[in-house]
C-alpha cells in the first residue's frame, strides 16, 4: 500500500469527524434557541407553597371528595365532612396518646381564631376509644375555639384516599368539598406558611 492510498482512509475518517462535530454544534445552538424561546410554565396551585412549616404539604393528583364516614359533633350528633360544604375545612385526625398531635393542637386553635368570621372550619377529630373520649374532650376544651369531634369507630382515617398512615394528619378541603392538600405529621398551623395555604384555598385554588 502506497502513501497516497493510506492517506485516503485517514482523510475520510477526518471528514466524518468534522461533519459530526459540526452537527453537534448545530444541535447545541438549536437547543439553546429552543430553551430561550420556551420558558418553563410557572408552578401553580398549592404545590409552590410546600415550604417552611408546610414543607410536607402534598396535593392530590385527582380531585377527591371527602369520605362519607360519620363521626360525632360536640352534642353527640352524627355528622359528615359534607355537612361543612361551603367552607374551607381543615380536618385534623388526632388522639390523646399521639405526642405530636398534642403539641400541634394549640396552633390549630390559633389558626381557627385567626379566621373568625370567615368560612374556615378547623375540625379536629379524635380517634380515641370510648375510655379516653372524656380525656380528649377535656383536652380540646382547653383549646378554644376548637370543638370536640369524635370518630368512635375509627372509620374516617380509612375512608380517605389514600388512607391515613399515621398521626397527626391534616387534610384541607375546599368549599366545594374536595381535598386540596394534606400534611402528614406535626406542623405549626399558626405560622405564616400555613396561613398562606389556607388563604390560597379560600381564594379558590
Amino acid at each position: 500500500m502506497n502513501e497516497q492510498s493510506a492517506a485516503k482512509p485517514r482523510s475520510g475518517i477526518l471528514t466524518w469527524a468534522l461533519w459530526g462535530a459540526a452537527l453537534i454544534g448545530v444541535a447545541a445552538v438549536l437547543y439553546i434557541i429552543a430553551q430561550s424561546s420556551f420558558k418553563p410554565a410557572p408552578q401553580g396551585g398549592l404545590s409552590n407553597l410546600a415550604k417552611g412549616e408546610m414543607a410536607k404539604l402534598v396535593t392530590p393528583e385527582e380531585p377527591t371528595a371527602a369520605p362519607a364516614a360519620t363521626f360525632y359533633d360536640p352534642d353527640g350528633r352524627e355528622v359528615r365532612l359534607a355537612d361543612f360544604k361551603g367552607k374551607v375545612v381543615v380536618m385534623n385526625v388526632w388522639a390523646t396518646w399521639c405526642g405530636p398531635c398534642v403539641i400541634e393542637m394549640p396552633t390549630l386553635a390559633k389558626l381557627q381564631a385567626s379566621y373568625a368570621g370567615k368560612p374556615v372550619e378547623v375540625v379536629a377529630i379524635s380517634i380515641d376509644n370510648e375510655d379516653a373520649a372524656e380525656k380528649a374532650r377535656l383536652f380540646i376544651g382547653k383549646h378554644a375555639p376548637l370543638k370536640f369531634y369524635h370518630d368512635r369507630s375509627m372509620k374516617l382515617p380509612f375512608g380517605l384516599k389514600p388512607a391515613i398512615e399515621g398521626m397527626p394528619t391534616t387534610v384541607i378541603y375546599g368549599a366545594d368539598g374536595f381535598e386540596k392538600a394534606r400534611v402528614a405529621g406535626e406542623a405549626d398551623w399558626s405560622s405564616p406558611d400555613a396561613r398562606a395555604v389556607i388563604d390560597r384555598v379560600l381564594a379558590g385554588d
